[in-house]
């Protein structure tokens, strides 16, 4: 049972399921006090160990009700499979089998995998392809290519060559015999393929998942596809997670580094000098503080909403953030951001300011004539938009003053490096009082811009 649970905290990853290694060892102890006799109860323990949230148990549920559907694998050795299968279809032959046997010239001595699947015990059946699963390594599949590959070595390992070598026999002295058999064997192959499909299903999910991520990281926010946003916007959140969990918590500053001698010297100066007491060089950093302005008008619309995301990722991972929106006016939304779920904030703002014709240059004006006094020495103000103003004023100067106030202003461009600079884009102006710009086409370059900025404070 232990290498099967091994396997199925590799199947409930693929499924989206966490399991750290130290949840897993959790889950085998109780496994280990409520025992697998009754699956009801194996079930709550493992959903109990394992399951974080809501979504984590349904999905863990599933998985579970799917792996524990077929039998579970013998924990002798893979060779015993034939052997086993041998004994039981002895002990338990059918009538008509032993008969059809004997019907011809002398009786035949048919291989172990002939005479299980005369007796049609299903259950001995689906013991044996469980066994031969675990002896060709089913839970190594990964790819859909690979079903043909598995299907072959489970039969292999269930003695399909010495049933080739019964047919042949068989056909040449009971022809009658020959033909169930052959009627069996083909049963046989569609319960290893409906085996193997079940192994694809709950081991190579994962794989598919990574690559799906992968080229979804990699393709560019503005041609996203429509049925791949569902898909997009789940990635977002997976990083907009991964921001949370590396850099919500505050980290402990350790009592290491460099010595500071002058003050331990200080310190120690009752003891002549001895240094009972240390002191320590530490670098002071300062809290994090961020205003995040975003482009939410049309020429950006296909992206505006994974950049929302994101920012509403930066209210949970950092304590002091301002957040804007803005096409022809500007808005704060940081209220929305902090009170409403990802999906209700986003809708919220597109319907207020979203949209729009963008105006970078009056957006730049209310924001310095309203919330101006939000900046200070200590402030990273991130501008996420394709500075694209409509051929009209773009107010660089207002800019300008922004980047003086503040300790570091980072502009992320959706669009290509080629395209700033050409028809009505103002990134080579806005792009001077800039301390960071960086084309963020990307969810893979999203996540790195804004962890980069996240990081410059812990």
């Amino acid at each position: 049972m232990r290498e099967n649970l091994h396997r199925f905290f590799r199947a409930a990853r693929g499924v989206g399921v966490h399991v750290s290694p130290a949840e897993s060892i959790d889950a085998m102890r109780a496994v280990a006090q409520v025992g697998v006799s009754d699956r009801a109860i194996l079930r709550d323990a493992l959903l109990l160990t394992l399951a974080k949230s809501q979504d984590e148990k349904l999905a863990l549920g599933d998985c579970f009700d799917l792996f524990f559907s077929q039998p579970e694998p013998r924990q002798d050795r893979p060779e015993s499979v034939d052997q086993d299968a041998s004994q039981e279809a002895d002990q338990a032959p059918s009538s008509d089998a032993a008969s059809d046997a004997g019907s011809g010239s002398p009786q035949q001595e048919l291989g172990p995998l002939a005479q299980m699947l005369l007796s049609q015990d299903r259950n001995t059946i689906a013991a044996a392809i469980a066994s031969a699963s675990g002896a060709a390594s089913l839970s190594d599949i990964r790819y859909s290519t690979q079903r043909g590959i598995f299907s072959s070595r489970i039969l292999d390992a269930m003695g399909l060559q010495r049933l080739r070598d019964d047919l042949d026999e068989l056909t040449a002295t009971n022809p009658a015999l020959a033909e169930r058999l052959r009627a069996a064997l083909d049963a046989l192959r569609e319960a290893v393929r409906d085996t193997v499909s079940q192994g694809l299903a709950l081991y190579a999910r994962e794989e598919a998942e990574n690559l799906r991520n992968e080229i979804l990281r990699n393709a560019p926010l503005a041609r996203i596809e429509r049925r791949q946003v569902a898909e997009m916007r789940a990635l977002i959140r997976q990083i907009a997670r991964r921001l949370r969990e590396r850099y919500s918590k505050p980290r402990k500053r350790q009592r290491r580094g460099h010595l500071d001698v002058r003050r331990t010297l200080r310190r120690n100066a009752a003891w002549g000098g001895v240094p009972f007491l240390t002191a320590w060089k530490r670098k002071h950093r300062d809290r994090p503080k961020i205003v995040a302005l975003c482009d939410v008008s049309g020429s950006v619309a296909q992206v505006s909403d994974f950049f929302l995301l994101l920012i509403h990722s930066l209210h949970e991972v950092v304590d002091d953030v301002r957040s804007f929106a803005f096409s022809s006016h500007l808005i704060e939304v940081s209220e929305i951001l902090e009170s409403k779920s990802p999906e209700e904030a986003m809708s919220e703002i597109m319907s207020k300011v979203g949209f729009g014709s963008s105006d970078y240059g009056s957006s730049l004006v209310d924001f310095e004539r309203e919330f101006m006094s939000t900046l200070t020495p200590q402030t990273t103000v991130i501008v996420l938009g394709d500075a694209r103003s409509n051929n009209l004023d773009p107010r660089a100067d207002i800019l300008r003053r922004i980047s003086d106030r503040s300790k570091r202003l980072v502009w992320l461009n959706p669009e290509e490096r080629l395209a700033w600079g050409f028809g009505d884009s103002e990134m080579p102006r806005y792009a001077t009082f800039c301390s960071v710009v960086r084309q963020c086409a990307t969810a893979q370059q999203l996540e790195r811009a804004v962890s980069d900025i996240v990081a410059t404070y812990q």
